[in-house]
């Protein structure tokens, strides 16, 4: 590494770091919901499928947003777009945990689904943006760790909180960590003008006519859409099931959440690595064969020990979140620079809409009797097998028609210069 370089690798890693605060804290407002699952069933008196409603209007809001923003994203700076994003998305988890009532909290979700959604777009059109090929799979890695931290450190202390000041807690607590990270973007982050053609701007629908006629971004679109159901589909369910299903207590299930994620913390790195060294489906396509074991022993589990449920577990919070890696680094580099960040919001709508409506699979296949037990689990693993199997095959797909994206290879001038 040369003097000259080593500045801009240090800020690459500053905006890095701040674009993974970011993700953390939305990531975390999502997966929340996942822990405090039996909580919010006894306190409002839901059902299986209510609650599933609540996860799938938070996904619901962000398609919606998502769409929007897909005419407008390339046409703002990016760090405005996010600061103005990110704020809104503070105010409503402090709407969530101010709500009294379990309506009140699905508007406040749907509002937070929305601009975290928006949101989590224009991080990874940053990501794309400031980071080159060689060293995109790392930068991705490095921003998608914010998951591994959510569980590390954000779910256990969210539960924590909830079992000791109720369910409000965690909300308020993402409430506050959003101010530090508003002044982090300030401070870190770039602007980033819009990249455009050269001479005037497009009309934003002609501008989404173009990026809706590359068959290649249909092909990310749906490497996207069958990535995110195949987790969308079981995640929801896993904290209930582990307590009406397995057994643990409220007080066990952070160690379940700990532990996946202090695995999947120290995969990441590695997992990011191999995406930049070798190409991406292979990656993608090793790590899916172990995580369909995880998902099907999972969703299978009967009464056992705390040993074996965090052995099982944690197979599947590495399996589940390192195909994010390789997957989401051969998505962007499928897209031009001056798509970028239209594509990538229409994909967070494509993301948040087929987790929804993953959600209410889930929660169609899933009933509980008197006792709260859970029945039909086993279903919902079958049918995130199928989407496992079925991202490899649109993968393949993807690298058939834009085999750039799998390797470093730069995207092809044509494809830059919009000819």
């Amino acid at each position: 590494m040369s003097v000259a370089t080593a500045p801009a690798l240090r800020s690459e890693r500053t905006i890095l770091l701040t674009l993974a605060a970011v993700q953390f804290t939305h990531i975390l407002d999502y997966m929340i919901m996942m822990p405090l699952g039996a909580g919010l069933m006894r306190e409002f008196e839901l059902s299986p499928a209510q609650f599933s409603h609540l996860v799938a209007f938070y996904g619901g809001a962000a398609a919606i947003a998502g769409i929007i923003g897909g005419f407008f994203l390339d046409r703002v700076d990016r760090k405005h777009a996010l600061l103005w994003l990110y704020s809104g998305f503070g105010l409503a988890t402090l709407a969530c945990a101010l709500a009294p009532s379990h309506h009140a909290l699905l508007a406040a979700r749907l509002l937070a689904g929305a601009f975290g959604g928006l949101a989590g777009a224009v991080v990874v059109a940053t990501v794309g943006d400031v980071v080159p090929p060689e060293r995109r799979g790392r930068g991705f890695a490095m921003v998608m760790s914010a998951f591994p931290l959510a569980s590390i450190a954000g779910v256990p202390l969210g539960l924590t909180l909830a079992n000791r000041f109720q369910w409000h807690a965690p909300f308020f607590l993402l409430a506050a960590l959003s101010i530090p990270i508003l002044l982090a973007i300030t401070r870190n982050l770039p602007s980033r003008p819009p990249l455009t053609l050269t001479g005037p701007r497009p009309h934003p629908f002609r501008a989404m006519r173009d990026l809706l006629a590359e068959r290649v971004h249909w092909r990310g679109f749906a490497v996207t859409a069958a990535l995110i159901f195949s987790g969308g589909c079981v995640i929801p369910f896993m904290a209930p099931s582990m307590i009406a299903n397995v057994g643990l207590t409220e007080n066990q299930l952070p160690f379940v959440y700990f532990f996946g994620g202090l695995a999947t913390f120290a995969s990441t790195r590695w997992i990011g690595q191999l995406t930049d060294r070798h190409d991406k489906l292979h990656v993608l396509a090793a790590i899916t064969v172990p995580a369909i074991a995880a998902v099907l022993v999972l969703t299978r589990l009967g009464p056992a020990p705390l040993p074996l449920v965090l052995v099982v577990t944690t197979l599947f919070f590495v399996g589940m979140s390192g195909r994010f890696g390789p997957a989401t680094a051969l998505v962007a580099n499928s897209v031009a620079p001056r798509f970028r960040g239209g594509f990538m919001s229409l994909n967070s709508a494509i993301q948040q809409g087929v987790g929804a409506l993953a959600n209410l699979a889930g929660g169609a296949l899933v009933w509980s009797d008197a006792a709260n037990h859970l029945y039909g689990y086993e279903h919902v693993g079958l049918l995130a097998t199928a989407a496992f199997l079925l991202t490899l095959v649109l993968a393949h797909r993807l690298r058939a028609a834009a085999p750039h994206a799998a390797t470093n290879a730069p995207i092809p001038a044509a494809a830059v210069a919009g000819d």
